[in-house]
């Protein structure tokens, strides 16, 4: 295990890198979710001491840790795999139109690896006519709950779709003018993420 001195700046800027490059790690062999993530590389690195909130990297951070990973060791597989979701979360996109979908996570910011599943945002006035409308495709699904940015519980519908996992979070259609637009796609954009991908300019 490294020792770290937690008093000098550069041993902090050390140790946040360090927890940032092996959560990253485990996102990226394993699909790991960056809180879990993040935890595991802490106990792994640090055992059970206790750390200040500022030492541990963002997610941006670690973010950039798992593209700086995948380029390096999934270079050759990463890129395609990226492709085949984001084009079958267009699919999914379209279907599901009526609930006004965007894309999230790992699909939408190009991190999305082999273990990676397709999350996308719906907005709806009643969260049952997406069960509904899921039920009549002949689609079974689980239900299970999410954090919201703002805490608040999401009812998230989850199912195997083409062999991939699926999970939508099913907002209030108000949320629309609340969730951050930044960390979001509509199926517009999606397909500009994916025409340039196939050009090669992204």
């Amino acid at each position: 295990m490294t020792n770290f001195i937690f008093n000098d700046g550069d041993s902090v800027t050390q140790i946040r890198e360090e927890i940032a490059s092996l959560a990253a790690k485990f996102i990226a062999e394993e699909g790991a979710e960056y809180g879990t993530a993040k935890r595991r590389a802490v106990k792994q690195l640090l055992g059970n001491q206790k750390l200040n909130g500022n030492i541990l990297p963002d997610n941006a951070q670690i973010e950039q840790q798992v593209r700086e990973y995948q380029a390096i060791f999934f270079g050759d597989s990463q890129p395609a795999r990226l492709l085949h979701l984001r084009q079958l979360a267009a699919v999914l996109m379209q279907e599901l139109n009526a609930f006004n979908p965007y894309v999230i996570g790992a699909v939408l910011n190009g991190t999305a690896g082999e273990h990676s599943d397709i999350y996308l945002q719906l907005y709806t006035d009643n969260s049952k006519d997406v069960a509904i409308y899921l039920l009549n495709l002949g689609i079974d699904y689980e239900v299970s709950e999410h954090q919201g940015k703002r805490g608040e519980a999401l009812e998230t519908l989850s199912f195997i779709y083409k062999n991939e996992g699926v999970h939508l979070l099913v907002h209030d259609i108000d949320d629309l003018r609340h969730t951050d637009k930044n960390e979001r796609a509509n199926l517009s954009n999606l397909l500009t993420l994916i025409e340039n991908q196939q050009l090669g300019t992204m």
